[in-house]
């Protein structure tokens, strides 16, 4: 078995992450050939990353990009936070964000290796979670807001309008980013789910003992009051009155996306 040196085996630790005695193992193993032990390494860490791909990773960052016209988001998933707010984490859900804003969602395809290595080095069950591109045309402008969290992001909103100003705009991303509406208009609600949500209004205000000739006009307050509860446009703006239509005048909202750590 060979002799390796302490200066290997830290050399070795550096580029795989691997633990001490494994990487002196994996040395002399490979009678001191670096490039082997380094493949023996990342194969039995890979093995092992195998094995923890179903525990749940509900912990990780956001990352956003943009140059002007369009933006991308990136969401790179995690078991724990101490490994989602470290360097090499974020380097790589920042590269993902940056690909995909260059070449589109497909670019996620290419990170496979940094995938890996972060599996190996974390120990964790580490993944590519949701990442999307928008693009603006002429008439459209795109307002993005990152929150961050010690040091990651954990919600991250990009948001596209017509006709809007960039300050009122921008307004609207930090509403979504707390208020977490889950529609842009009612129109994108499924229209079961409106029914289901009828339903149960009903039932509720038939409980209540309210008078019969009421009640279409009580479920249909319900439902607007829940519609403002998961729709964009209809929520007050920052909680206040003013709801997010009125906040923007004759303007639109295109479309939004967020992502959120939980």
């Amino acid at each position: 078995m060979a002799e390796v040196t302490a200066m290997q085996v830290k050399e070795l630790r550096d580029l795989t992450g691997a633990g001490m005695m494994d990487a002196k193992r994996a040395l002399q193993e490979s009678n001191g050939d670096f490039e082997e032990a380094a493949e023996f390494l990342k194969l039995k860490g890979l093995a092992k990353a195998a094995e923890r791909a179903s525990r749940e990773a509900t912990q990780g960052a956001i990352a956003l990009a943009t140059n002007g016209s369009s933006a991308a988001m990136a969401q790179l998933n995690a078991e724990t936070d101490f490994s989602a707010k470290a360097d090499d984490f974020l380097e790589v859900c920042q590269a993902i964000a940056d690909a995909v804003l260059a070449d589109g969602e497909a670019a996620t395809e290419s990170f496979s290796d940094q995938i890996d290595s972060l599996k190996i080095s974390k120990k964790e069950n580490i993944s590519i979670g949701r990442v999307v591109r928008c693009e603006a045309t002429d008439d459209q402008i795109i307002d993005t807001y990152l929150h961050k969290q010690d040091g990651r992001g954990v919600i991250g909103v990009i948001v596209k309008g017509s006709g809007v100003s960039p300050e009122d705009l921008h307004q609207v991303s930090l509403h979504v980013a707390f208020a977490r509406p889950a529609y842009l208009s009612r129109e994108q609600v499924d229209p079961d789910l409106v029914e289901k949500e009828r339903a149960k209004a009903l039932e509720r205000t038939k409980e209540e003992g309210k008078p019969e000739a009421a009640w279409d006009k009580i479920v249909e307050g319900r439902l607007s009051g829940w519609f403002k509860e998961m729709v964009l446009m209809e929520q007050g703006l920052h909680g206040e009155k003013t709801s997010v239509a009125q906040s923007i005048g004759n303007g639109s909202i295109v479309a939004f996306e967020m992502f959120a750590i939980r």
